[in-house]
């Protein structure tokens, strides 16, 4: 089957939503699917203000409607809600094709800690986006729930998964400093709630493995943490399989896939009983969730990492592509030509 994913996040970019897709149309091409994704890598783009590592597709419509119109996609999947996502959802409007949504990323929240805007109008903005998306999808039950709450209809799961070859248990011995090691891996911005983590009066070492716009303001205030960028691979998955303790303090994230990573490393997970940690943590097996994180940090040290690296071999990402697979809304040749003038059918199918 011909699958287009249209999404405005995309390398360079080192992020959940990037992992996700790249792994996703691995595993799409290796069922013996025709995938092709329309990207950032294709249009002009410009920094997204307050947040230069992501940048912003610039009038991307007439091209996006050229790439699909000669890719002629049986499945059109809509990752982002950006400029590109936004020209995909009015092609598919136009030409009456059905689509399918992910929701990646809380929006809402993430734009209330940057400027003053109340969150039921980004959820308002969001929710007309979606709403003619055949299906939503969002990474767990939590997140579902939370959709629901807020009037999103159609909302589906569509889980994540681990490289149990990459991230797998390894010598301690990578890290040098005091010990315990509690770590954090991913993007060093505002949303991640850094600074729950960094103030934290506890033993041993922190490490920050990631970058961002904070990078420089929170190395600056906690100089006894380590900050030291982004790491790929091999080198970042020793960096995870070397800590004590992965410590995750957002509160806004809609999954979390480094905590994944990290208990495939067995190393288990320290975070907040919110969104996300609840439904990838096992409270009490593979880390602790507590509304004092020092607290969680402390107990999370005690538990089996055997236990941690268990519960990860059970989520990979070919059973995660499945599911994803599953909520696609095929668009068969003889619908559209019913629902689209000769002409109109014509550029489509041609």
């Amino acid at each position: 089957m011909k699958i287009a994913v249209v999404t405005d996040a995309w390398a360079p970019q080192t992020n959940g939503v990037v992992t996700t897709l790249t792994r996703t149309r691995e595993c799409l091409t290796k069922m013996g699917h025709d995938v092709h994704y329309v990207t950032p890598l294709s249009f002009k783009t410009i920094p997204l203000p307050t947040y230069p590592d992501i940048r912003i597709s610039l009038f991307p419509g007439r091209k996006v409607y050229k790439t699909l119109d000669e890719f002629e996609p049986d499945a059109v999947h809509i990752a982002t809600e950006g400029t590109l996502g936004a020209a995909a959802r009015r092609y598919c409007l136009k030409r009456n094709i059905k689509f399918t949504t992910a929701y990646h990323t809380q929006f809402p929240y993430y734009i209330r800690l940057r400027v003053p805007i109340p969150i039921s109008f980004s959820y308002a903005v969001l929710r007309r986006f979606h709403a003619k998306s055949e299906r939503i999808m969002v990474p767990t039950e939590s997140q579902r729930q939370e959709l629901l709450k807020w009037g999103f209809k159609n909302v589906v799961i569509w889980s994540r998964g681990v490289d149990t070859e990459l991230f797998k248990p390894r010598t301690k011995s990578f890290i040098k400093d005091e010990r315990p090691i509690t770590l954090y891996a991913g993007r060093v911005a505002v949303e991640k709630n850094l600074d729950a983590f960094l103030s934290l009066d506890i033993p041993g070492t922190k490490y920050i493995v990631g970058d961002g716009p904070d990078r420089e303001a929170l190395s600056k205030k906690y100089p006894d943490a380590k900050f030291v960028g982004f790491k790929f691979g091999e080198e970042l998955a020793s960096y995870m399989a070397a800590a004590d303790t992965f410590v995750f303090p957002s509160r806004t994230d809609t999954f979390g896939i480094v905590m994944l990573d990290a208990m495939a490393c067995g190393v288990p997970v320290a975070a907040y009983p919110v969104t996300g940690p609840v439904d990838v943590v096992q409270h009490g097996v593979t880390g602790v969730l507590d509304d004092d994180l020092g607290k969680a940090v402390q107990q999370a040290q005690a538990l089996s990492p055997q236990n941690a690296r268990e519960y990860a071999e059970k989520h990979s990402w070919m059973s995660a592509t499945e599911q994803f697979y599953s909520h696609l809304e095929i668009n068969k040749k003889e619908e559209i030509e019913a629902c689209l003038d000769s002409d109109s059918a014509d550029k489509l199918v041609s």
